[in-house]
């Protein structure tokens, strides 16, 4: 019997697992929302206690997030198949397995801890790279812009309200800055969600919190001039291709929660915006009253 690999992860770094397990479960089913074997086979290697998320409501959210990305992802590769897609991030996401076309260049990116567990799963190729590097240096994106040509659809999935404000908006700025017109998918939680973290259902069980509230699209696009919003839900209110193709008790599931209009689900927004041509300074603050 083969052991399992013990992992060893900075707080934040630990929320990864979340997702991964959520794909795993969601694997196991007979009717699943999205098929991620890889996923499966993950979990089973490694040592970890993840009984803890077992039945957990955010375990289909995170599912169901990870599928609308997949399809945004999807979307881009139809229109550019040769494009660049960069996951912000990475964990131990399986994106590239589930949507690549055989054409496009994948960077995978996340911080050293992350990137040293990841590569006892994945590899390299000369369409794939890892980078082991934080989000908020911009060594990364030199990189990125010496290997790849665009156009560039960049995937923050389940990273960016875990960083300070001003930070969230400085990678936005430098996103917009090497790679102009870009893509950017992200999803975002508003203030009442922030603010209960201690009640929510899954990050309750890790130390790691959310540091960024955001209501919207629109809040970025106020500090982001420029910045087009194409789309933009909430998990109940996901795209009808989507939808459709959900298993009926996950259509059911999500009704019900359109009806009790919960502000955990209603808070909680996923977005794709097209970045400015290029990066715009902060409005400046508002003159005190006399």
């Amino acid at each position: 019997m083969t052991a399992r690999r013990e992992v060893s992860l900075g707080t934040v770094q630990e929320t990864l697992l979340i997702p991964l397990y959520g794909r795993a479960t969601e694997n196991r089913k007979p009717e699943p929302a999205l098929r991620d074997p890889r996923a499966e086979e993950i979990v089973a290697s490694i040592d970890y206690d993840f009984t803890r998320f077992d039945s957990l409501p955010s375990l289909v959210g995170s599912v169901l997030r990870t599928a609308l990305f997949d399809q945004w992802v999807t979307d881009f590769l139809g229109e550019h198949p040769e494009g660049t897609v960069v996951e912000l991030g990475t964990g131990l996401n399986t994106r590239y397995e589930r949507v690549d076309n055989g054409r496009a260049r994948w960077f995978e990116l996340d911080l050293p801890d992350v990137i040293g567990l990841r590569r006892s799963f994945f590899t390299d190729s000369a369409r794939r790279t890892t980078i082991a590097a934080s989000l908020t240096a911009r060594s990364w994106t030199d990189t990125i812009s010496s290997r790849a040509s665009g156009p560039y659809f960049f995937a923050a999935e389940a990273v960016l309200p875990f960083l300070a404000e001003n930070d969230v908006h400085d990678v936005i700025d430098v996103i917009a800055e090497r790679f102009p017109c870009s893509l950017l998918a992200l999803d975002t939680a508003g203030p009442g969600i922030v603010g209960t973290q201690e009640e929510h259902d899954a990050l309750s069980k890790v130390a790691a919190r959310m540091r960024w509230a955001c209501t919207g699209p629109e809040q970025v696009a106020a500090r982001h001039p420029g910045t087009e919003a194409l789309a933009s839900c909430t998990l109940t209110e996901l795209p009808s291709p989507l939808r459709d193709r959900l298993p009926a008790a996950c259509r059911d599931l999500l009704s019900g929660l359109a009806r009790q209009r919960l502000p955990q689900v209603e808070e909680y927004r996923l977005s794709l915006l097209r970045l400015p041509s290029r990066p715009s300074a902060a409005p400046p603050p508002k003159a005190a009253l006399p």
